[in-house]
């Protein structure tokens, strides 16, 4: 039997050495601002980027891209983690790559949306300049899913397996999460048409360390794709599945559309005019009478046609300077776009 003064050193030991555990610890547990992480990291901007270390980079943008939501199952098997939708960690690879111009079409339109409308009621500050015609379109559509695969997940991974039929995601004390496998599609917004489509994924040979320190694999408290192993693989796989995806639209040139640079799209947004927006085919109507429809789109133009309110303009042109090109019931010319309005 041990000693009781056995028994009292041993304790001893064990409090110095907690003691001590505990002093180191603290010292490697303070905050330090750009360590760590995935290996999606850094920063993107008008200016370029950094920390986009393993991304494909292109010299200039190759369209414009919008990536939406994964569907709700995903998003759910994800939260499991403690794991929080994958879109914003996607839009910072597509930005630091300067494959694709990035536009908004997530939470932050419904803000976008919300401004426009101050405008349009009046309310907003004169020459805010926010209206129509301003908005980058999307060339391109991204959707990402996410699917795991494990080894000797035992009842738990059955537990979730149903979300990705059969295939489970677990990673709790002990269980093997062994590979996560990521799908990009992306279709062409005008035809609806899918353009590309790759996969990409990740493996590690052993995640029972992270199901220890993290309480069952779950992740600590508001965890993401850069504090989890989880999460690390995760977005691991995404680069690897984008990587391929710029390298689909970068060998076809078919897919290549006509945007400007990060940094011309951007001034462009303080600087093009809001106005109406008119599209090849509408029909148009005066607001006032003796509208005058001119040969060419300057104020100085010979006049070929005066308008009454009820004449009919078809939209049959591109506007310039102001005006817009239609064809009325008499003859064809330019109306300047703010004495018109659709029918």
């Amino acid at each position: 039997m041990v000693s009781t003064e056995m028994r009292r050193l041993m304790a001893l030991v064990t409090c110095l050495i907690l003691t001590t555990v505990s002093v180191w610890a603290q010292g490697i547990t303070q905050p330090k601002q750009g360590q760590g992480g995935s290996v999606v990291k850094g920063a993107a901007g008008t200016d370029g980027s950094v920390g986009d270390k393993g991304l494909e980079h292109c010299d200039k943008p190759m369209g414009a891209m919008a990536v939406v939501e994964p569907q709700n199952q995903v998003l759910t098997a994800l939260a499991r983690y403690r794991l929080s939708s994958p879109v914003g960690l996607i839009r910072l690879m597509l930005q630091q790559s300067n494959c694709f111009i990035v536009v908004e079409r997530g939470v932050g339109m419904q803000n976008m949306m919300q401004e426009r409308q101050l405008a349009a009621s009046g309310n907003a500050r004169e020459g805010s300049n926010i209206g129509g015609g301003q908005m980058v379109a999307a060339d391109f559509v991204m959707t990402p899913s996410v699917v795991f695969s494990e080894n000797n997940a035992g009842g738990v991974g059955s537990a979730v397996g149903t979300v990705f039929g059969g295939r489970a995601a677990a990673v709790a004390g002990g269980l093997k999460f062994k590979e996560a496998q990521t799908s990009m599609l992306v279709a062409d917004s005008r035809s609806g048409v899918q353009v590309a489509a790759a996969e990409g994924s990740t493996r590690k040979a052993d995640l029972r360390l992270g199901g220890a320190l993290f309480g069952g694999g779950v992740g600590a408290a508001g965890g993401g794709y850069g504090n989890t192993n989880e999460g690390k693989i995760i977005a691991a796989a995404f680069m690897d599945n984008y990587n391929n995806v710029v390298r689909v639209v970068r060998n076809d040139p078919s897919l290549q559309r006509n945007v400007g640079t990060l940094k011309q799209e951007a001034a462009a947004g303080g600087t093009t005019r809001a106005g109406a927006v008119f599209n090849e085919g509408d029909v148009l109507v005066p607001k006032i009478a003796n509208v005058k429809l001119l040969a060419e789109p300057s104020d100085s133009a010979k006049v070929v046609g005066t308008l009454a309110r009820t004449d009919e303009l078809v939209v049959v042109g591109s506007e310039k300077n102001g005006y817009i090109n239609v064809q009325g019931g008499a003859a064809a010319g330019w109306i300047k776009i703010v004495l018109v309005q659709k029918r």
